[in-house]
């Protein structure tokens, strides 16, 4: 008997290729093949070129699953009807069918909202945010302002966008005060974020900040560590253990969260049991606000006096045996197949 069809999406146009094939390839090892089949959806670095793959899973985490006689050309198809993708094979168009896909993209134009408009748009019913909690978990200026509506704390905060006045920038920065954190409002992973000590250093800052996004964020520090919780559901939710950033030095950026060099992640997080569960309720709270469904990493900052203040939502994190969101949810007791099965069964 023919299991689901699931699709599971790797690569992307995106500064954050590399780490979706690491992902990609955790996730596609703890899949059961006899319980579904699966497509292996390749996206082009470059080009952004879909390919449905049909190599070896090892070929995807050392990036040389691109190859002739594996790798087919593939397009979501238009008509809801068909719910798949439309492939060239031997002189004729055929229909993958779909029951589901799988986006396992990090960043842009993979887990800010665009791709899972085109499985809208193509009847594919997606496993995970959907495209506007996407889009507006992506967007830090947009989900700040829509969790201190509701009463939640964040950081102090000012947008720029193209053109601006530098001598209005520094007016900004000076009542936000130093050190600040300059960030593009809609990037992932830490992509062009910097720390900022002095005066001297916001200019570079913000222009490095814009070659990655149109509009840059100046943004207060909150003096606290970074703590965050994993959230698995869409109606009924499940939330892993509470983790803590342990910072040395400097901020947890691109390469801290990849080599760890001078910081560690502690599960569960060195705090009391109490203030871990208000955490928790507070990233549920998030969750919903913001229209989240069947998982995402709630990324938060608690000061020295338990204040806790938003500070991202992470609507594709990690999925290695390393990354934080697995491990959270193992550490309240759930391994990461048992997560990716029960993924599996949400869209």
């Amino acid at each position: 008997m023919m299991g689901r069809k699931i699709a599971v999406l790797f690569g992307g146009n995106s500064t954050e290729y590399g780490v979706s094939l690491q992902s990609a390839a955790s996730v596609i090892q703890c899949i059961n093949t006899e319980q579904y089949d699966l497509f292996l959806i390749g996206i082009d670095r470059e080009t952004g070129q879909w390919y449905w793959y049909q190599g070896e899973t090892e070929w995807i985490s050392e990036d040389c699953w691109k190859q002739k006689g594996v790798c087919l050309p593939v397009y979501p198809c238009t008509d809801k009807s068909l719910h798949g993708l439309c492939c060239m094979e031997k002189g004729r168009v055929n229909i993958l069918s779909l029951d589901a896909a799988f986006p396992v993209l990090h960043g842009k134009n993979g887990e800010d909202g665009t791709v899972q408009g085109v499985l809208e748009l193509a009847g594919i019913p997606v496993i995970g945010c959907g495209l506007l909690s996407s889009a507006l978990c992506m967007d830090k200026e947009a989900a700040h302002r829509i969790a201190a509506a509701e009463g939640i704390r964040t950081a102090r905060s000012v947008t720029l966008k193209k053109g601006y006045s530098l001598q209005r920038a520094m007016e900004a920065a000076g009542m936000l005060g130093y050190p600040l954190f300059v960030k593009p409002v809609r990037s992932g992973s830490s992509f062009g974020i910097a720390k900022v000590s002095e005066e001297m250093g916001l200019h570079q800052a913000i222009e490095n900040a814009f070659r990655h996004d149109s509009a840059v964020m100046l943004e207060e520090m909150i003096e606290g560590f970074e703590v965050g919780c994993a959230v698995l559901g869409t109606d009924t939710l499940f939330t892993g253990a509470v983790d803590e950033i342990e910072l040395s030095d400097g901020f947890f950026d691109y390469t801290e969260k990849y080599t760890l060099k001078s910081s560690r992640i502690h599960v569960p997080a060195r705090i009391p049991a109490k203030k871990a569960e208000e955490i928790k309720r507070t990233a549920l709270r998030l969750y919903r606000l913001l229209g989240c469904r069947c998982f995402a990493r709630v990324d938060m900052f608690l000061t020295q006096s338990g204040e806790i203040y938003f500070n991202e939502v992470n609507t594709i994190p990690g999925f290695t045996a390393h990354s934080r969101f697995p491990n959270m949810l193992e550490a309240a007791g759930l391994s990461l197949e048992e997560s990716v099965s029960r993924l599996l069964e949400m869209e």
